[in-house]
């Protein structure tokens, strides 16, 4: 019995919907997951995530080994408890990070040094598990190769091979029942390097599958072949997650595909600089224009922002400098992306995903 499993409720055509079953809870599919780096998403709490109706958070294992360390999050009862958070959580293997830091990378893993005080460390397939079992998600990734777009094709390959040596130790290395593990297929923009990095980590038959090392700079019209052709070699009673997507046109269009979860900072990271996610695409609140504006930030949004607060208001707080004017963006920017989710999920139970997928693509396509 694997600790998640996949319940399909309803497809139209690829595009599917279901509940993902975790030892601890469970979460509708499509979903979003937002990013709380380290155990926060940047300037919301976990009674705002609650509210929001977010399922799973996202939590990254490079930094929370570095600050405040495994151990102490242990003591707490693991990264749930620690910030007080009552859904499912996820923690990536940290191996997006470490690979952006330019490290010193073998066979057997990879030597880093801290981005906080530049000492050193090492993560290994083994120790990557160990670190996320100490962390205590429900759902961990295993440590892989993710490599920058476009690489030649030599680097790519070393990628792939490294990620599915490595996927074959995290596996044997797993050991907590209640805690799923994903394995992780790369293989770069190449369809067949796709299928084959699909292939190889589908037969360690992992509890679910990321996609990663997509949207690392490829435009997305390079991108879904190559995510169509990894989704045909995953199984179908498996959860699927592309890794570190969010933006609405990607969202649709993964979905459509068969993608099941997705992850991004861009809801939040636009948010801190005053861009709003809206049904006619994005709004930048600081303009000028906006500044006697009793309009909220979407009249289309049922978030407890646009019901209370106006343009001008919001404005106003970004041309002073508080902080709360990125809160509250950052606030609608999560709570805008879940309910597309949901309107994606009441889609493909209604037969009308593509008419849906069709809206989103004109406007944000």
């Amino acid at each position: 019995m694997h600790p998640v499993r996949f319940q399909l409720v309803a497809h139209d055509g690829a595009a599917r919907s279901g509940i993902g079953h975790a030892a601890n809870g469970q979460y509708r599919t499509p979903c979003f997951m937002p990013v709380g780096t380290r155990a926060a998403v940047k300037f919301l709490s976990a009674a705002d995530y609650e509210r929001l109706g977010a399922e799973i958070v996202l939590a990254n294992t490079y930094h929370l080994m570095l600050r405040p360390g495994t151990e102490t999050i242990a003591h707490f009862g693991g990264i749930g408890k620690f910030s007080d958070w009552h859904g499912l959580t996820l923690t990536d293997s940290g191996g997006y990070q470490v690979f952006s830091l330019g490290p010193k990378m073998d066979d057997d893993g990879v030597t880093f040094r801290s981005t906080y005080d530049g000492s050193t460390h090492r993560l290994t397939p083994e120790s990557a598990v160990a670190t996320q079992e100490l962390l205590g998600a429900d759902i961990q990734m295993v440590l892989d190769v993710c490599a920058p777009l476009p690489s030649p094709p030599e680097v790519i390959r070393l990628a792939l091979d490294r990620t599915s040596a490595w996927a074959a130790r995290a596996r044997t290395a797993h050991s907590r029942p209640d805690q799923a593990l994903f394995g992780i297929v790369q293989g770069g923009i190449d369809p067949v390097l796709r299928g084959e990095s699909a292939r190889r980590t589908a037969e360690l038959d992992f509890d679910g599958y990321g996609i990663g090392g997509l949207s690392v700079g490829e435009t997305r019209v390079e991108m879904l072949p190559a995510l169509a052709a990894a989704l045909e070699h995953l199984p179908p009673d498996r959860p699927r997650y592309l890794m570190g997507v969010g933006d609405p046109a990607s969202l649709v269009e993964a979905v459509a595909l068969g993608v099941d979860q997705f992850d991004c900072v861009m809801q939040t990271r636009l948010g801190r600089h005053g861009t709003a996610l809206t049904s006619t695409g994005k709004l930048h609140v600081k303009n000028a224009k906006h500044a006697l504006s009793e309009e909220p930030i979407d009249t289309a949004c049922a978030c407890e922002v646009c019901a209370r607060h106006s343009r001008g208001y919001i404005r106003h707080l970004f041309q002073v400098g508080e902080p709360t004017g990125q809160r509250l963006v950052s606030l609608h920017n999560v709570s805008w992306t879940l309910q597309l989710m949901g309107q994606m999920r009441d889609a493909i139970a209604a037969g009308a995903f593509d008419s849906l997928r069709r809206r989103v693509l004109a406007i944000w396509g």
